[in-house]
């Protein structure tokens, strides 16, 4: 037992050499394929009244936008992480649409701790300059295979942006009593709430915080990985936050065809913060809209 005990550490600390001595190649350059995949309840946003050939139907149209194809280039401190274009839909921009938000590429630069990325939010073009979010990752020590690589777990708690359209849920109001019996009491007091429009909006909530899960390999020391993810000892092969799932399908070590990394430059420069301010008055805007309305939506009064 001593014996195979010191093989297995023998072994490990070859790994970590080979791994290094790749590192230190001059032009070291890696690319790392990413399958993400988001799923929806679609009984939490009126689909308990649909057929089931209905909700084949429309998960069938929204299947472009929850399942996407990203690749990751990286070379020891910088990365750039964006959707294959080779399967972007034709007309399109890359990255997701919902509502009005496109995403595009995101770099990272762990040396200078920066994060750059491309948005477009309602036809406008917008560059977020930041600080890389840091994560408090905690080992757990379990470990599990991704093909080859052999990975650790590690896991985060996380704070839900605005436009994180992904955790969308409905409304719980059974999670807080005294709310439930407040509201109760206010539709009794006004009868005229019973005939008015449901607010799509009241209808739904973004969580404030979820927890993150990360895979990573130290077979490949880097500290990055895909989207906004790093700050691991190595490169982040699997993420499960919320109801999306990014899992590497493919990895290929200096590329003989390498793209180039570098940061987006086109579009209004803000913060982070100041990008999510602008998404949160957006969103009450159509919420006042929508009210003025009566609830009818985007229709012109005759």
């Amino acid at each position: 037992m001593k014996l195979k005990s010191i093989l297995k550490n023998v072994a490990i600390v070859l790994v970590a050499i080979t791994a290094t001595n790749t590192l230190a190649q001059d032009g070291f350059q890696g690319q790392a394929v990413y399958m993400s995949k988001t799923t929806v309840d679609m009984d939490n946003f009126g689909g308990r009244e649909m057929s089931p050939e209905r909700k084949k139907m429309i998960m069938e149209r929204m299947k472009s936008m929850l399942e996407k194809t990203y690749i990751l280039d990286f070379n020891k401190t910088e990365s750039i992480y964006k959707e294959d274009e080779a399967l972007e839909a034709p007309g399109g921009r890359g990255g997701f649409s919902m509502g009005g938000m496109s995403a595009g590429p995101i770099y990272k630069n762990v040396k200078d701790n920066k994060l750059v990325q491309d948005q477009e939010f309602f036809g406008k073009q917008f560059l977020i300059k930041d600080s890389l979010p840091k994560l408090e990752w905690k080992m757990s020590g379990e470990s599990k295979q991704i093909g080859k690589y052999t990975c650790f777990k590690a896991t985060a708690t996380k704070k839900v942006d605005a436009a994180d359209w992904t955790n969308m849920r409905r409304r719980d109001r059974d999670r807080d009593k005294k709310d439930e019996d407040k509201e109760t009491t206010e539709v009794e007091k006004d009868s005229t709430k019973t005939d008015a429009p449901k607010d799509p909006f009241e209808e739904i909530e973004i969580p404030e915080e979820i927890e993150v899960t990360a895979w990573y390999t130290m077979d490949i020391p880097v500290n990055n990985g895909p989207g906004e993810y790093w700050g691991l000892p190595g490169l982040i092969l699997e993420v499960n936050s919320g109801r999306t799932t990014i899992l590497c399908s493919k990895i290929v070590m200096n590329p003989s065809d390498k793209n180039d990394i570098k940061e987006p430059t086109k579009g209004k420069e803000v913060s982070m913060e100041e990008y999510q301010d602008i998404v949160k008055k957006k969103m009450e805007e159509m919420r006042e809209m929508f009210r003025s309305r009566g609830g009818r939506g985007g229709g012109r009064r005759n």
